[in-house]
């Protein structure tokens, strides 16, 4: 950790492992008796998510089936359960460079310690949609998290993530989310450290609410 206030930490590997914790402390602190609440970590991400413990793999689908099974439901109600699921994608953003800000999108950039990202691709790269976006958005608010937004410029290529992948074994409604960084995936990523704060408070409220999804147009929050 560095910086005049401390308000900066660097290490390897901060892309997952800051939002894989986040996510995790959140996880432990919340509190849900509405929902089967889930938390899944997965393996291989930036070598090939097509291995057995990898995001294509269908690790998550074969634990909901039986944690289904285990319920006494059958394949209807699992299928229906799922559509009224609702996944949060965590995997870290680039924050503006200060010294390259002209590689970021002038209007669909982040900041350090400016909060949690929404993630969004016009090509689909992330599974963010305006239902998943005005959803967790809300989630937020409530809780008190401050959000920013995060588009490649449309010249320029952008990453992917788990989110997508982990769709095509088990579709639900998704948001892809994540925090600002710098140099990522070099020896000495850099991120902010009220960021690892913001997330856990919105991960906490993600498993903590009421979110009651009605199809594809409405949702109830409480």
């Amino acid at each position: 950790m560095w910086g005049a206030a401390g308000e900066f930490v660097s290490a390897g590997h901060l892309d997952d492992l800051q939002c894989a914790f986040a996510s995790l402390k959140g996880f432990l602190a919340s509190a849900n008796p509405h929902d089967v609440s889930v938390y899944v970590c997965l393996d291989n991400e930036e070598v090939g998510s097509n291995t057995k413990q990898g995001a294509l793999s269908t690790f998550l689908r074969d634990v909901l089936v039986r944690v289904n099974d285990g319920l006494g439901r059958d394949g209807e109600e699992l299928a229906r359960a799922l559509s009224r699921s609702f996944m949060v994608s965590c995997d870290n953003a680039h924050a503006v460079h200060p010294n390259h800000p002209e590689k970021c999108d002038e209007a669909n950039r982040s900041w350090l310690n400016g909060g949690i990202v929404v993630k969004e691709a016009a090509n689909q790269s992330y599974t963010t949609d305006a239902f998943s976006r005005a959803a967790f958005l809300a989630i937020c608010h409530r809780a008190g998290v401050p959000v920013q937004r995060f588009a490649n410029r449309s010249d320029s290529r952008g990453g992917s993530t788990l989110g997508n992948l982990s769709n095509m074994q088990v579709s639900m409604h998704a948001v892809d989310v994540g925090l600002p960084q710098l140099a990522m995936h070099s020896a000495y990523e850099t991120a902010g450290v009220r960021d690892t704060v913001h997330a856990i408070r919105a991960l906490e409220a993600f498993y903590s609410c009421d979110l009651r999804i009605d199809g594809a147009d409405g949702f109830i929050l409480s």
